[in-house]
């Protein structure tokens, strides 16, 4: 027997991790395709067919998988050409990469064995691995965007996670479930036949006659994936902002969680940046018109930022229950 084949053998049987299974599947990979793989091919392979998490395993498998053999010495990368090479992979004849295929396969079914025997002894009401059918009421929920950076899935793979972690004892109900791309879940499918695509095009939904929906570059002074920020046109005191969803919509509480979290980011941003422009505000009042009845007069969500100044009303006390004295009635926006 050469020695590699029994180097990777006692790497596979007694050194090599399992968390979870991509490891060995990296490793049969390059011994069924002559010792080489690129890192799409390699991401394929870990993805096992699951398209939309291309992106996710390709990360995987160029910064995650490959530090265990690599380390080893066992596998090593040509970033410039995106390949994979098992290393001395011309030393094992082909009986040798068949018995350590099926080393690799006997691993991975011990590690699903003993990931079952966990699940049996902790019970259906804690489960550690989310059903898929629950998965996509996630998905859904979230209209297939990132619920913290609201990037879509079709520009990052999105992954649903627990809000309330397992090992603190979050509750294992869809409502402590939420979607995010995998690079925020990293910093903290088959299901119907619902069309994502119709989903994430109504984040692009806009009216023609709605002023919010046209409005001219630059009216806007920041913005993410969907929402912007513009200065009031009519303020009721010096930097008035509005934070307003891309998406048409006049109903705040029709707002996505997504959107709801973008709004968030920009209206914390436009705060520090407008209090950096001026140091005498202090503080700042949060409102939205929401339907005829609350005074709303553009019928597309618009959140209001004003800055507060020290004396800027007699008496402050109760805030927006005051609403600034007769600021109100302005005309268009």
């Amino acid at each position: 027997m050469s020695t590699l084949y029994e180097e990777l053998s006692v790497f596979i049987e007694k050194k090599m991790r399992m968390s979870p299974t991509h490891q060995p599947v990296m490793l049969m990979s390059l011994l069924i395709n002559d010792g080489k793989r690129s890192y799409e091919l390699m991401a394929r392979d870990l993805l096992l067919g699951d398209e939309i998490q291309l992106e996710y395993y390709s990360k995987i498998a160029n910064n995650m998988v490959a530090r265990g053999p690599g380390s080893h010495g066992i596998v090593r990368r040509n970033a410039p050409q995106k390949i994979y090479t098992l290393n001395r992979f011309e030393e094992l004849s082909r009986w040798e990469r068949k018995e350590l295929i099926k080393l690799c396969k006997t691993r991975i079914q011990d590690f699903r064995d003993k990931r079952d025997q966990e699940i049996d002894k902790r019970g259906a009401g804690s489960r550690r691995y989310i059903n898929h059918n629950v998965k996509y009421e996630v998905l859904k929920r979230a209209k297939f965007h990132c619920e913290l950076c609201g990037i879509s899935a079709d520009k990052r793979a999105i992954e649903v996670d627990y809000i309330g972690p397992e090992n603190k004892n979050g509750r294992d109900n869809i409502n402590n479930y939420q979607a995010l791309c995998y690079q925020c879940n990293a910093m903290k499918r088959d299901t119907d036949k619902t069309d994502f695509r119709l989903t994430r095009g109504s984040f692009d939904k806009k009216e023609e006659n709605c002023d919010f929906c046209q409005l001219p570059e630059n009216r806007i002074i920041d913005e993410n994936e969907l929402a912007y920020v513009i200065r009031d046109n009519h303020p009721v005191v010096v930097l008035h902002t509005l934070i307003i969803p891309k998406r048409h919509e006049d109903n705040y509480f029709l707002l996505g969680q997504a959107e709801i979290n973008s709004c968030n980011q920009l209206m914390k941003r436009a705060s520090e940046s407008i209090m950096n422009e001026d140091p005498k505000v202090k503080a700042f009042n949060i409102g939205i018109n929401n339907g005829p009845l609350a005074g709303q007069t553009i019928h597309h969500c618009h959140i209001h930022l004003i800055p507060r100044r020290e004396g800027d009303v007699t008496n402050p006390r109760g805030g927006i229950r005051n609403l600034m004295h007769e600021k109100g009635d302005h005309g268009n926006f």
